[in-house]
């Protein structure tokens, strides 16, 4: 996968649970869970913009881009 989520990165940076920011923005930790190995196919902005009210960081301190080896160019 090319976009990788660095959502665990930030968690640790604000020392917040998991479980806490489910509950902070209203999803299930199953779910974020999902978020957070990059398991998921997309995410809605209002997810992604309530994670990064609660976290006080941007999109770009979530997502990372490493483009895929066996992918022409």
């Amino acid at each position: 996968m090319a976009i990788i989520i660095t959502l665990d990165v930030m968690l640790a940076r604000r020392k917040m649970k998991s479980k806490e920011l489910a509950q902070a923005i209203g999803i299930t930790e199953a779910n974020l869970s999902k978020l957070k190995s990059g398991s998921v196919k997309g995410v809605k902005l209002d997810t992604l913009n309530k994670i990064c009210r609660v976290l006080e960081c941007a999109p770009g301190d979530l997502l990372d881009y490493a483009p895929d080896q066996d992918s022409p160019e």
